[in-house]
């Protein structure tokens, strides 16, 4: 298949190869035109000078950018060139308004769009392990999923466009929570004079465990936060959580407490840190 893929940060890059080993023939853009370069020479692909032409003829447009503003631009900019019947699949974790706007916007030019966002971080990316959440017309997906499958070990069809971003939000406040709890158990631990990687074979295979246990306790223990998903990029998801929450009524109180505990973080220079750091906080 024709494909398109603009935005090769840490996630976007290991995509777009999946897509290219899987067989599909793949353009792509990046605002840095040396990484797409890069890209283009290790996948033996085309990097495009512009999103336009990259989009050119594409059957399916993936994008994975920063925010909605990103992900308006980059829609268009895609939908006048793309195939006249094509699908625009957006990775990028942004608010529900926009996955609908776009949804809308796709649908006057007889296209359609996905919101697919993603769980599963540059680890996931990499491996071609991600779990994907979607939002769209069940026509959309079904074209859609067979090709996500380069990268995917699990991807849902949600309900309409924007439930792929709501049940998203559902994924941040999870972790949130979680990340907190491992950080005070961590904290606790150290404080009451236990060995942490004792502490944690011996709970690790009971109630207490967790993904976000086996993959950073240890990590958590060391101070090492140089990986995965930045606090930056989390304080984002947790707005976009909370504007959510102010619309429909929910009630976030531990979400809303811990996106302030990662503004303490960012305030510590941890901007950058994986959002494991949140120990960092109670141990400064």
């Amino acid at each position: 298949m024709q494909v398109a893929f603009v935005g090769l940060g840490v996630m976007g890059f290991p995509m777009a190869g999946h897509l290219a080993r899987a067989g599909h023939d793949v353009a792509v853009f990046n605002r840095s035109p040396a990484k797409a370069e890069r890209w283009a020479q290790a996948h033996d692909g085309r990097a495009a000078a512009s999103i336009a032409e990259a989009a050119r003829g594409a059957e399916i447009v993936f994008l994975c950018v920063g925010n909605d503003e990103d992900v308006r631009g980059v829609v268009r900019q895609a939908l006048p060139g793309m195939a006249s019947s094509g699908v625009i699949v957006d990775h990028t974790t942004t608010s529900a308004k926009v996955a609908r706007e776009m949804a809308a916007l796709a649908q006057e030019s007889g296209r359609s769009f996905v919101d697919a966002p993603v769980s599963g971080g540059q680890a996931g990316a990499e491996a071609g392990q991600l779990t994907i959440m979607c939002g769209a017309e069940p026509a959309a997906y079904e074209r859609a999923e067979p090709v996500m499958a380069a990268y995917a070990k699990a991807s849902r069809l949600m309900g309409p466009p924007g439930s792929g971003q709501l049940t998203k939000m559902v994924n941040q406040i999870c972790i949130a929570g979680l990340v907190q709890g491992l950080a005070e158990a961590m904290h606790f631990a150290k404080r009451a004079g236990l060995d942490p990687l004792e502490v944690a074979a011996a709970i690790s295979k009971g109630a207490a465990q967790s993904w976000q246990m086996d993959n950073r306790w240890t990590t958590m223990a060391e101070n090492r936060f140089d990986f995965g998903f930045a606090v930056d990029w989390m304080r984002k998801d947790l707005g976009l959580v909370l504007d959510e929450a102010a619309v429909n009524g929910a009630r976030l109180d531990v979400t809303a407490l811990v996106d302030g505990y990662y503004a303490e973080v960012q305030a510590m220079g941890g901007n950058r840190w994986d959002t494991s750091s949140l120990v960092a906080r109670l141990e400064k």
